[in-house]
């Protein structure tokens, strides 16, 4: 996992490690769907990452379900997006960008593509880029926490905290236990309660 100084939105964002190998899955393109027993698989971790009271335990549930989306089941995608990761770590970020400009490209229907160009984006300080990409991200699969608390960030960091706060709870509904979305949306909440809004 990448991990960097701005540690929460690039977790966030870039979601989990690439998972090594595909589970019977097709490449991801403008014309495949997702296979079936992915999907079944995702329903089941979602529904469990809902009701799951235990912060560890939900972590665990999140680390598998960020497995599943990194595996875009193309060998030539997830390659890719590794030498994208190995490029964040060497700081060449304009590179990193380069691999996932591909990714993006050649398998539009991959959520983790998109969110991970989102992360790039972001740091880079292109916020209306990585918004661009969450959107794509989002619009691939609409439960992304990663990419929902992204946009949270940047809505944050932007001034934007009634949007901010909403976006943070859609994280929740998702991800209950997600304990940075928590001390968001207590710390957005005493903020404008100050504000007397």
């Amino acid at each position: 996992m990448v991990r960097f100084t701005i540690a929460i939105l690039a977790v966030a964002l870039m979601g989990l490690p690439t998972a090594q190998a595909a589970e019977g899955g097709k490449p991801a393109s403008g014309v495949e769907s997702p296979v079936p027993d992915r999907q079944a698989r995702l329903d089941a971790l979602f529904t469990d990452l809902k009701k799951e009271t235990n912060e560890r335990a939900a972590r665990r549930i999140a680390l598998r379900i960020g497995e599943t989306w990194s595996d875009s089941g193309s060998d030539t995608a997830n390659l890719l997006v590794g030498w994208a990761n190995d490029a964040i770590k060497a700081e060449k970020l304009s590179v990193a960008l380069d691999f996932l400009d591909q990714v993006t490209m050649l398998f539009p229907d991959y959520a983790e593509g998109w969110n991970r160009r989102a992360t790039v984006h972001f740091m880079m300080n292109d916020y209306a880029r990585s918004m661009a990409d969450i959107s794509r991200t989002l619009e691939l699969e609409p439960r992304h926490f990663g990419a929902l608390a992204g946009m949270a960030r940047i809505l944050q960091a932007t001034g934007r905290q009634e949007q901010a706060l909403t976006a943070y709870e859609q994280v929740l509904n998702i991800y209950p236990m997600l304990r940075s979305a928590q001390n968001a949306v207590s710390e957005i909440s005493d903020k404008l309660a100050g504000q007397g809004i």
